[in-house]
């Protein structure tokens, strides 16, 4: 199986050789539950995302990666922040790609749908917001969610 690799401020991390606009979808239900995934190519949990395709909104890649990955349709209902840093590396071993840092998170809420795992995820689950911290994901994802969590109105840029 094709693996997903995370590297942060790491010598010895490839030179990324590819730039790609994605998004990070933060699903929370009336409970404060997070909609979580964990991932088929790292065993990492994570929120949903993925790249924008040509032609597609970033609401809509976000609404998109969310069904694909988890079966439940989202409506976006706001901004986390953007995360482009330089230092985080994600090499993708199916194809030698070695991506530099670049997501949108945005937050939703859920329409409808059962949480159903897919390709891309092993297993996905409405997780209460205090018991995230617990979970094993990468650095760059705890980031983000805790930035969600302790939101003070304005989103990161970074």
């Amino acid at each position: 199986m094709a693996r997903r690799i995370d590297y942060y401020d790491d010598p010895d991390a490839p030179a990324p050789n590819s730039l790609v606009p994605s998004v990070n979808v933060v699903v929370t239900n009336d409970a404060g539950d997070l909609l979580m995934i964990r991932r088929s190519d790292n065993d990492n949990w994570a929120v949903p995302g993925g790249a924008i395709d040509l032609g597609e909104s970033l609401p809509d890649a976000a609404v998109r990666e969310t069904l694909e990955e988890t079966g439940i349709r989202c409506e976006i209902t706001g901004l986390v922040g953007t995360y482009t840093d330089p230092r985080h590396v994600i090499l993708y071993t199916s194809n030698g790609e070695a991506r530099q840092e670049f997501s949108i998170v945005l937050t939703a809420r859920p329409v409808d749908g059962v949480p159903t795992p897919s390709d891309e995820s092993r297993e996905v689950r409405w997780i209460p917001a205090c018991d995230v911290a617990a979970l094993p994901m990468d650095r760059s994802m705890r980031m983000r969610i805790e930035h969600h969590l302790g939101r003070a109105g304005e989103p990161y840029i970074g």
